[in-house]
């Protein structure tokens, strides 16, 4: 895949994967542990999830060495970070097995 390509594809086909590691805390707030995969590269993140004032937020971060490696693969790393973010909150994730959507989120 040319760098052009993987540029066209972050930003208009991005298929980002999030799974669900771990979930410290309630649904007032948590800490979420996980990782995320675009095209077969797997990057880890944090996140801290916010509910009830205000809605649902979520603040994820990647490390500088993931965002390195993100624009080395020519992805665009706001692109990256709005996407996760983006299935985060719509739920579009997968989860430990054990792990209940129940137990941190409130619907």
């Amino acid at each position: 895949m040319t760098m052009s390509t993987r540029l066209w594809k972050s930003k208009f086909q991005m298929d980002l994967k999030v799974h669900i590691n771990n979930v410290h805390g309630s649904q007032m707030a948590a800490k979420i542990t996980g990782t995320f995969t675009i095209d077969s590269h797997s990057f880890r993140f944090n996140a801290i999830a916010f509910g009830r004032i205000g809605g649902q937020n979520i603040g994820a971060k990647i490390s500088k060495i993931t965002e390195k490696e993100l624009i080395r693969l020519g992805y665009d790393v706001d692109q990256v970070m709005m996407t996760l973010q983006s299935n985060l909150l719509q739920g579009d994730l997968t989860l430990p097995e054990g792990l209940k959507r129940e137990s941190f989120v409130d619907d």
